[in-house]
């Protein structure tokens, strides 16, 4: 296979998954690593991926970069519904106890089957009854839109400077506020996980926030679709330790399955 092909390929590879490393590519090609770096050192040159340690990302996946939640909300709807469902079995249909639900695009996927769930009235068969409500907390506007009024849950909205781009409420009071409580389980969402950096997000308010969340909660559990996995934005707010459970839709890389492991951490693929 000529080189030209063979780099056209690695392109393809990395658009397709977001991120390709140098052992895998290797082992695909029947090549050196040493002839994959090369091959990534002149893709990168032509702005066709972008380096990072053991590998290449999208050169779309810089650390800063983030969408708007509205934009984020359309993307992989199938994948971020199995993800959603899978969590959503975590929580009591008797109505006990207490959640916290993070801002993101996956976490409001979960408050809108939530939502359905209540609507229709199910209470399973735990001795609640059908007058107990679900305490659900969460910092984020149309999450607690789609949760404000629903029989059987007891929304708690905690307050903030609104930040525009995901619509959830940051600052020195939400993370205080999410000092002050203990739920049950938190669903984190997240813009990276990755072995050697962990949790990551682009800004560092939203961190404080998450980080305030991790600390909190009595169960973490962690929804990120595929693109997230082996992903590193600009600021960590939690390591891989820290979490109970991942709900993702595909199975993490090698090297990410390793640590999640090490780190006694539970993985679901949905």
């Amino acid at each position: 296979m000529f080189a030209e092909e063979r780099q056209q390929l690695i392109v393809e590879l990395v658009a397709a998954s977001g991120r390709a490393s140098v052992t895998d590519l290797a082992e695909r090609f029947s090549i050196t690593t040493e002839t994959v770096r090369r091959d990534l050192a002149a893709l990168e040159a032509a702005g066709s991926v972008r380096r990072v340690h053991g590998g290449a990302v999208s050169p779309e996946r810089i650390s800063t970069t983030e969408e708007s939640i509205l934009e984020r909300t359309v993307q992989r709807p199938s994948e971020k519904t199995r993800i959603a469902a899978a969590a959503l079995a975590l929580i009591p249909e008797d109505r006990s106890g207490s959640i916290l639900i993070d801002a993101g695009s996956t976490t409001e996927a979960l408050a809108g089957m939530l939502a359905a769930r209540s609507a229709a009235g199910t209470t399973g068969t735990g001795t609640a009854g059908t007058d107990a409500e679900l305490v659900v907390i969460t910092h984020a506007l149309p999450i607690a839109a789609r949760l404000s009024g629903e029989t059987g849950i007891a929304l708690h909205l905690l307050g903030g400077k609104v930040r525009g781009l995901t619509q959830a409420a940051v600052g020195q009071s939400t993370v205080e506020a999410a000092g002050r409580i203990r739920p049950d389980i938190a669903f984190i969402g997240t813009n990276g996980i990755s072995a050697a950096f962990g949790l990551s997000t682009p800004d560092p308010e939203e961190a404080a926030v998450k980080a305030a969340f991790v600390r909190s909660a009595r169960r973490i559990v962690v929804l990120a679709d595929s693109s997230k996995l082996d992903a590193e934005t600009l600021v960590q707010f939690a390591s891989l330790k820290d979490l109970d459970t991942v709900i993702t839709n595909s199975n993490p890389s090698p090297a990410l399955a390793a640590a999640l492991s090490d780190a006694g951490v539970e993985v679901v693929v949905a």
